[in-house]
């Protein structure tokens, strides 16, 4: 049973009956994870026995927090738990549409996504919304900055797909242009060559899969890599297709890759328009697909921000100055 006592800024909440291995786990070494949520939310946090005090002007967040984490405790708590649960308490139920999409259902129940090594859930509203899109309808765009989910979602949906025998295969797609940087010949097969542009994908890939499998996949092809560049005149039925940094795509590329869709398949586009790797005088697909694909039936965008980001708190604030700094341009 939970009893809480709420007096303008200071709040308390009871978790009984006392549960001492949650507990410890909840709070931490020496009280390591309530110093993470003093730090993060500027507020207070005194404890006796299983009674929290919580004081300051985000103390409503802080215990939201509290009963997050106190519910996921007998599984054991990390740092990045609690970094996570703060994010989530953080977040607003306000979705940021695109150029008049992000209509989909945002009931208050949770959008979850069952893979062979456990369920991942969206976090927030917007990878709730995105997880949907992308079982509903048949091309989802996802576009923000670093850290927010869009290609880890994406893959988690995949898997999920294959596993239910929804699709017959995964196709991970990505344009080879290098961030900045000349990296001259690279050695190998196609695959070998362009395997340094996929290592985001494939982490999530082994993540959720395992190492061996992943690799047996690609044996059969079951698991295929194919470079943008070598996907003309291809139709990709019954497939679940991942075109990731696509910010890095051209308009006439683009094109080229929604045209590939084919009978029972699905198609994710992921990217940051912040971080184009093109020429200066060369338009990015993506920016392009987002006015062009405006109002067309059966295409989702989901737009997420710096609110949804998802790593180390930093990485918000980095993204939140490049934001304000009009992203460095």
């Amino acid at each position: 049973m939970l009893r809480l006592a709420n007096l303008a800024s200071r709040h308390e909440v009871d978790f009984e009956p006392a549960d001492n291995d949650r507990l410890a786990s909840l709070c931490g070494p020496l009280d390591e994870h309530l110093r993470q949520i003093e730090q993060r939310l500027a507020v207070s946090i005194k404890r006796r026995s299983q009674r929290f005090v919580v004081e300051g002007a985000r103390a409503q967040e802080a215990l939201s927090v509290l009963r997050a984490l106190y519910s996921r405790a007998s599984a054991g708590l990390a740092p990045a738990d609690v970094h996570l649960a703060i994010q989530e308490a953080g977040m607003t139920d306000v979705v940021v549409p695109v150029h008049g999409f992000a209509e989909a259902d945002r009931g208050g129940d949770e959008v979850e996504v069952q893979t062979q090594r456990g369920r991942i859930r969206g976090r927030g509203p917007n990878q709730a919304q995105y997880l949907k899109q992308i079982r509903d309808l048949d091309l989802t765009f996802g576009i923000g900055p670093a850290g927010t989910g869009k290609t880890y979602l994406a893959v988690a949906c995949a898997v999920e797909a294959l596993q239910a025998d929804l699709v017959r295969r995964i196709v991970l797609v990505r344009p080879a242009v290098e961030a900045g940087e000349r990296l001259g010949f690279l050695p190998g097969d196609l695959t070998q060559k362009v395997d340094p542009y996929l290592r985001p994908m494939y982490d999530a890939l082994y993540e959720m899969l395992g190492f061996d499998r992943v690799m047996r996949l690609i044996e059969r092809h079951v698991i295929e890599i194919a470079p943008l560049a070598f996907m003309r005149g291809r139709t990709l039925n019954e497939a679940f297709i991942i075109l990731d940094e696509a910010q890095n795509t051209t308009v006439e590329q683009m094109k080229m890759f929604l045209t590939r869709l084919g009978f029972g398949s699905k198609a994710v586009v992921t990217g940051d328009i912040t971080q184009t790797d093109l020429p200066t005088n060369r338009l990015s697909g993506l920016r392009h697909a987002m006015h062009v694909l405006d109002g067309v039936h059966g295409v989702a965008f989901t737009q997420f921000t710096s609110r949804d980001v998802v790593r180390h708190p930093l990485v918000q604030r980095i993204v939140q100055a490049y934001e304000r700094h009009g992203d460095g341009s």
